[in-house]
């Protein structure tokens, strides 16, 4: 995500985002850590629901045999 997506998702200005990182640093990482969270749960839900599609069609696929 770049710096103006940031700025867009939290619908602050980029020079925002450039102060926090330079002068507020301690901020500006707990910002990206919670952005960087935010992308992983969504990652492994969509993990998760593909391994739960593959399952299900194992399991059809043994039912009709």
């Amino acid at each position: 995500m770049t710096q103006r997506d940031m700025a867009g998702f939290l619908d602050i200005d980029v020079k925002t985002i450039r102060n926090w990182r330079n002068k507020k640093p301690n901020l500006y990482e707990t910002i990206m850590k919670g952005l960087a969270f935010d992308e992983i749960v969504e990652s492994s839900k969509e993990s998760y629901e593909k391994a739960l599609s593959i399952k299900e069609k194992f399991e059809l696929k043994n039912k009709l045999k």
